[in-house]
């Protein structure tokens, strides 16, 4: 093993870390703060044509104003189920149908509520950091393992630790500016 290998390790790292990075700003994109935002809609599955599929795939989405979102099924024969859906996410919302779309009112949040899913985000941004360290811990166990094989020397070990480190401590700050920002949105601090 050489330095190709060490570089690769460091892109699968880097890689690794990128997506779960990536994952908790979509799930943090999710959690509602009181504006009409289609993203909070990303989880919801509908039950049609016999499986169950994301939401924007058998509806248009649309805001036309801040506190309210507009779904409109490609086929008005799955309008129940979207409405089914909607209603048992666990978002708390209360969609109402005139048989061509279904309007969807963003309520206010009160200020319990907003404490409540400022827990629920720093839990989130929690369990994506944690993801980012168990990909730190299994890049270094590697790398000690490639020095204990005599496959690198201990220089480039202590070398490929720093550039693990450092990757780990970038994509941390991502997922805590992420989380800062939600914080802003939910609390206005």
């Amino acid at each position: 093993m050489d330095v190709t290998d060490i570089k690769e390790l460091q892109a699968e790292v880097k890689k690794r870390m990128d997506v779960h990075v990536e994952f908790a700003r979509k799930e943090l994109a999710g959690v509602r703060t009181g504006r009409a935002s289609t993203s909070m809609l990303e989880g919801v599955q509908v039950d049609a044509y016999g499986s169950r599929m994301p939401l924007n795939q058998v509806a248009t989405l649309s805001i036309p104003e801040p506190a309210m979102i507009v779904a409109q099924p490609f086929d008005p024969s799955i309008m129940p189920a979207l409405e089914r859906a909607i209603r048992l996410s666990d978002l708390g919302l209360n969609p109402s149908s005139d048989g061509k779309v279904l309007r969807i009112p963003i309520p206010s949040l009160t200020e319990e509520r907003r404490k409540e899913l400022s827990r629920h985000v720093h839990k989130m941004a929690e369990e994506g950091r944690n993801h980012v360290r168990v990909v730190r811990r299994d890049a270094n166990d590697k790398l000690k393992k490639m020095l204990k094989d005599h496959e690198i020397s201990e220089d480039d070990e202590k070398r490929a630790l720093e550039e693990v480190q450092k990757s780990t401590d970038l994509h941390i700050k991502s997922i805590d500016e992420l989380q800062a920002k939600k914080d802003q949105e939910l609390l206005g601090k």
